[in-house]
């Protein structure tokens, strides 16, 4: 059994521990895919009523 001083068992002052790393990034991407699907749902609200701006830059 390891005692709580071990070195191991320690966390590093500097960095964020790897499972909270993981969560930001899991947070960052859903976030980013939340806008991209509202987005798509939008245009589809436009494109389907025919009303809105069209965008023809691309």
């Amino acid at each position: 059994m390891r005692s709580p001083s071990d070195p191991s068992n320690r966390e590093r002052p500097g960095n964020p521990k790897p499972a909270t790393a993981r969560e930001d990034r899991l947070k960052a991407a859903l976030k980013a895919n939340m806008a991209r699907r509202k987005a798509q749902a939008k245009a589809r609200t436009n494109r389907d009523t025919g009303s809105g701006e069209t965008d023809n830059n691309g």
